[in-house]
């Protein structure tokens, strides 16, 4: 699988993640069968283009444990993935270390494999 055909499978992938509700990187990766590559899908997002049509929601996609991504230093992104999810229900607290996290028994997405 090329580069171009990784990301499409990625987007494919996280478009059918349902409103109000979330996975992980390395569930996305083990759906699209790369289980080993969960940054490579991280990657993907990153480079996402803001316009992408159909769009991808990204905001449904956190770490393995449920925490949101800072997106580097000086940056808004996690803060603009919280209200994201928040817009779709999605509770993502602080936690004591002050990184904001989604509970995944409440919200987790990850079905074995898609249909």
């Amino acid at each position: 699988m090329d580069i171009a055909e990784f990301h499409a499978a990625v987007y494919d992938t996280v478009r059918r993640i349902p409103i109000g509700r979330v996975t992980s990187y390395g569930h996305i990766a083990k759906l699209i069968g790369m289980p080993r590559h969960s940054r490579h899908v991280g990657q993907a997002l990153k480079l996402l283009d803001p316009g992408h049509t159909p769009p991808v929601p990204w905001q449904r996609v956190v770490s393995s444990s449920g925490a949101i991504s800072s997106r580097g230093p000086g940056t808004d992104g996690a803060q603009r993935q919280r209200e994201a999810l928040e817009q779709e229900e999605v509770e993502a607290v602080v936690g004591r270390t002050g990184e904001m996290k989604v509970d995944f028994g409440t919200y987790g997405w990850f079905p074995d494999r898609l249909d």
